[in-house]
């Protein structure tokens, strides 16, 4: 990026990996970004996008356990975490038709896709959220989002995987397939992170972001 051209400043996004166990192993759920994406065509990626206004006023009957809070970079607030999950979820039923949630009333909101939440008489279940890591786009990127990734159990999602215009082929794979997908580096580090969490109950989570444009990983 030029010198004299401002860096754009990092959107907040978050994405939804929904994981199952099967006879041959976990299995997660993904999908193709389209060829006219903006960001990232052509990858296959978890579903996810920004965070919108409406996903503030959803009343959800659980919330993000509190050490999850503290490691999303919102200053400790337990409402901006709460509306990043829920902006993963309500990101997953548009790009993939799928609803994560339990019975409950989310009450009203403007959003077409929160008022089929409500009208399907499911609210997002906060409290079976894991959490995975975060990652910041490189400076020199002119699209760029602060990313934060979440996990949950298919236990609690609703509806058979369907593409969308954002995401095609949309499919179930087998963790310790996913390198035939030729991934991003930030979603390998993800799945890394939830293949710690299933195999190690290890709940550390990743941070992924760049100095000076070196890759750095931590894991907190």
């Amino acid at each position: 990026m030029p010198a004299d051209k401002p860096v754009p400043r990092p959107r907040d996004a978050a994405s939804l990996v929904i994981y199952r166990r099967e006879r041959g192993g976990v299995e997660v759920l993904v999908g193709r970004r389209s060829e006219r994406a903006r960001f990232k065509p052509g990858m296959y990626v978890f579903p996810g996008g920004g965070l919108e206004r409406a996903d503030h006023l959803v009343k959800t009957p659980s919330t993000l356990d509190a050490a999850i809070v503290h490691r999303l970079a919102v200053g400790g607030s337990a409402p901006r975490a709460a509306a990043l999950a829920l902006a993963a979820i309500r990101e997953t039923f548009e790009e993939v038709g799928v609803m994560v949630g339990e019975p409950g009333d989310i009450g009203r909101n403007a959003s077409p896709s929160w008022r089929a939440f409500r009208e399907r008489g499911l609210a997002p279940p906060l409290q079976r959220l894991t959490y995975l890591g975060r990652a910041i786009t490189p400076s020199i990127q002119p699209i760029r989002f602060h990313a934060r990734f979440f996990a949950v159990d298919a236990s609690v999602a609703h509806g058979a995987p369907r593409p969308s215009g954002e995401l095609t082929d949309v499919q179930w794979v087998p963790l310790a397939d996913t390198g035939r997908l030729g991934l991003m580096p930030v979603t390998l580090l993800m799945l890394d992170a939830l293949s710690r969490q299933l195999d190690a109950n290890d709940h550390r989570a990743a941070f992924l972001s760049f100095q000076h444009g070196r890759r750095q990983v931590l894991w907190i």
